[in-house]
């Protein structure tokens, strides 16, 4: 079902309306300005928290100010990429998503995981205002962007709509953890989810 938005107006207020997406779940968001040509060092200074966004815009940390980040200043993550060694095992961690594909994903990042999204109940009333959200964030990045996840899909366009059991490569200690990196030229943008199921 691919419907084309209407001109997204994209701005801190539509940005932050857009985030509302991930108000009820355990979801970190944060871009950063592209520093390196290997973009995994500036997804670590993301899960670091050494970064702002580069247009002054809404971040989601859900675990600012918690016992568990007192406790460990790097939680949720188990580890963050700082040397390009560290770049090239994580490499393995994650497979590009087609673009087509990371609308359901941004959606997906904001739901339970292992259920068929479709066959929930009140999906078909939800659906129009939660793609419209997920359209405003994925218009921050331009075609050229790229998009990667820790997640495991089953087709060459996979509708993580649909997909009730994801296999994934865990970034945290979380039973399950889902993730999207967005990267393009300018911007790098870190999405995750983390539940104990």
């Amino acid at each position: 079902m691919e419907h084309m938005m209407e001109e997204v107006r994209l701005d801190a207020a539509a940005w932050s309306d857009a985030l509302k997406l991930y108000q009820w779940l355990c979801t970190f968001v944060s871009v950063a300005p592209r520093e390196h040509d290997e973009w995994w060092l500036d997804v670590g200074a993301i899960m670091r928290l050494e970064t702002r966004d580069p247009r002054g815009w809404e971040s989601i940390d859900p675990y600012e100010g918690e016992e568990e980040r007192r406790e460990d200043p790097l939680f949720p993550w188990l580890e963050t990429p700082s040397t390009p060694a560290d770049a090239e095992r994580y490499r393995k961690l994650v497979g590009e998503l087609p673009r087509a594909s990371v609308r359901s994903l941004i959606v997906r990042l904001g739901s339970a995981p292992r259920t068929d999204l479709s066959l929930s109940p009140g999906w078909a009333e939800r659906l129009p205002e939660t793609e419209r959200r997920a359209d405003v964030i994925l218009s921050r990045f331009p075609d050229h962007s790229r998009f990667y996840t820790n997640l495991g899909w089953k087709s060459d366009q996979p509708d993580f709509y649909k997909q009730d059991s994801l296999s994934f490569n865990p970034f945290s200690g979380f039973d399950w953890d889902a993730g999207l990196i967005a990267v393009n030229d300018d911007e790098v943008a870190v999405f995750w989810n983390f539940q104990n199921l």
